[in-house]
């Protein structure tokens, strides 16, 4: 009897989980680069609607960590910090390069987004940060999920 492999990649970029108090995201991808770009654009589309979002204006972000856990939320951090200091949301993330770097993590990335307008971009919910707090780096056979919670 032949048995058919079931397909474990999940269909969408992430997805919003139970949580009591919180946002709890799990996003996912088919590297980690991909699961961290999944995870800014669940953070952002937590805060307004990414679709309508333009990608007007482009810029570089790099963060570090000393292991991929606090790369993951040194980069959650960074989006959250960027969005509360220059009032631009983003919609569109294109980590370039995620390095072992010694004994730390290294990630470049494009984000790309527009100014906050709230009769354009209609505010859901104010993060105030991200949390350790729950955090995992899954990594499957055919693709990595990354979980966190932002503190609202």
């Amino acid at each position: 009897m032949l048995r058919r492999r079931m397909c474990l990649i999940p269909k969408r970029r992430f997805q919003f989980l139970e949580h009591t108090a919180d946002i709890y995201i799990a996003a996912y991808g088919k590297t980690l680069e991909e699961a961290f770009e999944n995870a800014a654009l669940a953070t952002f589309q937590s805060m307004t609607d990414t679709d309508r979002i333009a990608p007007q204006i482009e810029e570089e972000l790099e963060v570090d960590g000393f292991d991929e856990k606090a790369l993951l939320y040194n980069w959650i951090e960074a989006l959250i910090i960027k969005f509360e200091t220059t009032y631009r949301v983003y919609s569109e993330f294109e980590v370039t390069s995620l390095s072992r770097v010694g004994k730390n993590y290294h990630l470049c990335a494009r984000i790309r987004g527009e100014k906050f307008d709230s009769a354009k971009h209609p505010p859901k919910v104010g993060i105030k940060a991200v949390t350790y707090h729950q955090m995992e780096i899954i990594r499957g056979s055919e693709y990595v999920t990354v979980k966190f919670i932002l503190d609202i």
